[in-house]
């Protein structure tokens, strides 16, 4: 009778845990719910905020071409002798560093000051420093982050660094990346470590189960953000190992027990 009632304890336990576990797997349950209105609210994609460390790739355009050859590094660099490879990614003389004051060098410019600028803020500045200064038509300024990467790292497929050459990333991309969340990976507590542009940090948490996460500004990632999936506690019991002294102590009561039930079923 004990039997079947320990083995009935079991299955419900059983049961109960792969039921919290299933219920704990999927993402933004009931985002097919959220009302329209709430949609269209959501946060457009950030913007990256230039910080230093960054490389960028700034293109000054304009319908004439010769007038702005002094402002745009390639040329500049190829009129002092250099030479440009199109299938070498890595020619980083023709991108702009941005120092550790937030500074870059700009031909004819000269020292500009972008660093916690966003993107477009930065074309804004740099097209206003060339018109109507050196030119009678304002230009149209782009400006690409060739260093834009998150990291991933936990219970995901494939951690490691993961880039995005168009300059932006959202979360469930960077998951896809990675091969996304391991069945042990804990979804509702998803932790995204930030640099800021001053260089500080900060730590921030997103729930992957929740509906409301795919209008949280925390959908969208920045650059260099590292993003930690830590274990569920099914991984935590799993690995959990009984520390030598302990086990040995066990095994010692376990054979005392064998031993004194020996002696009494003799003595019977």
């Amino acid at each position: 009778m004990k039997s079947k009632l320990l083995l009935l304890v079991m299955m419900a336990a059983s049961i109960m845990t792969s039921c919290n576990t299933q219920k704990d797997i999927p993402y933004m349950i009931g985002a097919d719910q959220l009302p329209k209105e709430v949609l269209q609210s959501a946060a457009k994609a950030n913007d990256p905020v230039v910080m230093p460390g960054d490389m960028l790739q700034i293109n000054v355009i304009s319908r004439n071409t010769e007038a702005v050859k002094p402002f745009n590094k390639i040329d500049y660099v190829s009129n002092l002798g250099g030479s440009y490879n199109n299938n070498n990614n890595e020619n980083s003389m023709y991108y702009y560093l941005v120092d550790a004051n937030g500074n870059i060098e700009f031909p004819y410019l000269g020292t500009l000051h972008v660093g916690g600028m966003s993107k477009s803020a930065t074309e804004n500045y740099i097209a206003s420093q060339i018109y109507p200064r050196y030119l009678t038509e304002r230009p149209a300024v782009e400006v690409r982050f060739q260093n834009f990467r998150v990291y991933i790292l936990g219970e995901v497929k494939s951690p490691g660094e993961i880039k995005a050459v168009n300059g932006r990333l959202n979360m469930l991309e960077a998951l896809a990346k990675a091969g996304d969340l391991t069945i042990h990976g804990r979804r509702d507590n998803v932790m995204i470590v930030r640099t800021n542009s001053d260089g500080s940090r900060s730590v921030q948490t997103v729930n992957l189960n929740d509906k409301n996460f795919i209008v949280s500004p925390n959908f969208n990632l920045q650059q260099n953000d590292i993003i930690y999936v830590e274990p569920n506690s099914s991984k935590a019991r799993s690995s959990w190992n009984v520390p030598p002294a302990l086990s040995l102590g066990l095994s010692s009561v376990g054979t005392l027990i064998s031993i004194a039930t020996f002696i009494i079923t003799l003595t019977k």
